[in-house]
């Protein structure tokens, strides 16, 4: 769910349906918004347009314009569509949205105007490559049984980087609004077997993205953080990375093919992971410092803080609280259990 503001909030749901709640009244929806043909997984907003932003297992990422909303729901428009989509994210600031797919991409748009529409093939793809040198995204095809397709036409994505650049923009040296960049995230262990990106959360800073990866073939998962590379290519069509695989820790690997959320504490120090019957608390270093005071120069890995086990199923989904010292957990029995965890 999101809060728009101090009463009002949406929920999204696997009936593909969005619904508006007053917090005066929840006996009763403010509206149900209908769009997507498949199951709604995210929920972001912008509070600067009061835009509402979703994205669901059809595909699609929908804009609703909250502005306008009645008792019959809120106009609303495709704004994004891609294959495979898993989960969808605003930074902080809005300046851009990232979005992982079951195939092991990782898209982002940069420079983010939610008030364009985008069609599939019609935005400028600036950067397809991988956050390794060693290939880029037309050579790192998926092989397990998630690796069905991909994202963004992958026979034709290292065309499509100059073919759909905008004269305008490249006139003026400058990146258009809705860049597109397609990466496939350098993940330890994979061993070029290909990965599905099940989790993506963002450091609450805006400095970071966390992952969750498992391999096509899942006998293998991970959990990784992700700098953002600030600053403008040097041209718009250079293909340049704008993320750092920093810290990863390998995961138990329990209950294969379910999808494991993950998050950062309120501070960004902290990550809550969900780990077996259990949840590890992570940091950057032992001292949980932030991430920008222990930037390492290669990927280091993440320290285990403290372990936390209570539950009698597999652990699915873990929160920390936004004001208190208490985290919560999920697993797959439906039983949600609380800690307040002493260091």
């Amino acid at each position: 769910f999101r809060f728009l503001d101090n009463r009002l909030f949406a929920t999204c749901s696997d009936d593909t349906t969005i619904a508006l709640w007053d917090l005066r009244k929840l006996n009763t929806k403010v509206c149900t918004l209908h769009g997507h043909t498949s199951w709604v997984k995210n929920i972001e907003y912008d509070t600067n347009t009061r835009l509402l932003v979703t994205s669901g297992f059809d595909g699609n990422v929908i804009i609703w314009d909250t502005n306008r909303c009645t008792e019959d729901g809120c106009p609303h428009k495709k704004f994004f569509h891609t294959r495979f989509l898993m989960r969808m994210r605003l930074t902080p600031d809005c300046s851009k949205m990232l979005i992982s797919t079951s195939s092991g991409y990782l898209l982002i748009l940069h420079d983010l105007d939610l008030n364009k529409s985008l069609e599939v093939g019609s935005y400028p793809i600036l950067r397809a490559r991988r956050t390794t040198p060693s290939s880029d995204i037309t050579s790192s095809g998926s092989s397990g049984p998630r690796a069905v397709g991909s994202p963004c036409h992958q026979n034709d994505s290292g065309l499509l980087s100059e073919k759909h650049m905008s004269r305008s923009s490249q006139r003026e040296g400058a990146s258009p609004r809705n860049s597109l960049e397609v990466l496939t995230p350098e993940v330890p262990g994979e061993r070029d077997r290909g990965n599905c990106i099940t989790s993506l959360q963002l450091h609450p800073k805006g400095w970071a993205t966390l992952l969750r990866c498992s391999s096509n073939t899942d006998d293998q998962e991970w959990t990784c953080v992700y700098e953002f590379q600030e600053g403008a290519p040097v041209r718009p069509v250079s293909p340049r990375c704008s993320l750092r695989l920093t810290h990863c820790i390998e995961e138990a690997n329990v209950g294969r093919g379910y999808i494991k959320e993950l998050c950062f504490s309120p501070d960004g120090r902290m990550i809550s992971s969900p780990h077996g019957f259990g949840i590890r608390l992570l940091g950057f270093d032992a001292h949980c410092s932030e991430l920008v005071d222990c930037l390492p120069k290669e990927a280091s890995p993440l320290k285990e803080i403290r372990s936390l086990y209570s539950h009698n199923d597999v652990v699915l989904t873990t929160k920390f609280s936004p004001t208190h010292c208490q985290i919560a957990s999920g697993c797959l029995s439906g039983r949600v259990s609380l800690y307040q965890p002493k260091f």
